[in-house]
């Protein structure tokens, strides 16, 4: 299936709640208070966020005094600019890349040797999203490795090998209860030694009151700072998109401990809060980097800012 075509399926129940409301705005007269007050609460309710969507209609407000706009039909094309813009403030067009299988614009640009670091609370989907970017580096004829490096949860390992083997893909592991640390210096070594393109590291799910794992997360950046001089590093952090304002609270909570470069929203077909989206990157000053849009091994895409916010409409 394209990748516009499963954007545009995964943003059904968004784009249902934001259209109806947005067309109903739209179709007025005036450009009064009571139009921008209802706009600011079309964009709270669909998960924009309160200080988000009061920056959205401020710059909204702005642009139409310095473009003379006198119609709401006109403003419509100008909100969509904004969204647009919010969505790549964070990118700087020499780190923008093309997805060299599906044409289409990434938002992050993904260089070559790398190790990617998953970190996330339990219940998001880091796992199967680990699966899922093993087949995506895969399709793009990269070698793949992954690190098991859950060593708290019970039977990570063994799911992330299922992912493994079904990728057709190395993985690093040792027993359970093992450092965790340990199991990353291996693979990393494991990486060096057969000049791996893409080495994908888990973690285990972590709160910010298991200070301990926290800790863990740290030593684990450490090594990974320390051992790969020479390669890309990323952090990437999964967040559950049905979540909402949620996933605000779980990015701070780790930017405390690690740096994180980018966001892999997943289950975005499955809500209606897709709006979250403007919230993390302007309040977080991070770009979203891959989208969840499905259930299967395929249904993961990089972001792409203009294709989500013209099928938001």
């Amino acid at each position: 299936m394209a990748i516009i075509k499963k954007i545009i399926i995964a943003l059904k129940k968004t784009r249902d709640a934001f259209k109806r409301a947005i067309n109903e705005i739209f179709g007025r007269s005036d450009l009064d208070d009571d139009f921008f007050e209802e706009l600011e609460e079309i964009l709270v309710i669909n998960d924009v966020g309160i200080q988000t969507s009061v920056e959205i209609i401020d710059e909204l407000k702005k642009e139409i005094r310095i473009k003379k706009i006198t119609k709401p039909s006109e403003v419509k094309q100008l909100l969509k600019e904004i969204l647009i813009r919010i969505l790549k403030e964070n990118i700087d067009e020499k780190d923008k890349t093309v997805d060299e299988k599906n044409q289409t614009n990434s938002s992050i640009e993904i260089k070559y040797p790398c190790i990617i670091t998953i970190v996330g609370v339990n219940g998001v989907g880091k796992t199967t999203t680990i699966g899922k970017l093993a087949h995506y580096f895969k399709n793009l004829n990269k070698d793949v490795s992954l690190v098991a490096g859950d060593t708290f949860r019970a039977a990570a390992s063994e799911q992330l090998s299922e992912w493994a083997n079904r990728n057709k893909v190395k993985i690093i592991k040792h027993a359970e209860g093992a450092d965790a640390a340990a199991v990353v210096f291996d693979g990393i070594s494991s990486a060096k030694a057969k000049k791996t393109d893409v080495l994908i590291v888990d973690t285990a799910g972590r709160l910010h009151t298991k200070t301990n794992l926290m800790q863990e997360l740290e030593k684990i950046n450490r090594i990974i700072t320390r051992e790969c001089i020479d390669a890309n590093k990323y952090c990437f952090i999964v967040l559950d998109a049905t979540t909402g304002q949620n996933a605000l609270s779980q990015i701070k909570i780790f930017n405390e401990y690690i740096k994180i470069d980018g966001v892999i929203l997943t289950k975005l077909d499955g809500t209606a809060k897709g709006g979250v989206i403007f919230a993390i990157v302007r309040q977080h000053k991070i770009p979203v980097a891959f989208i969840g849009v499905g259930e299967k091994i395929d249904d993961l895409e990089p972001f792409d800012s203009e294709t989500f916010v013209n099928n938001l409409f």
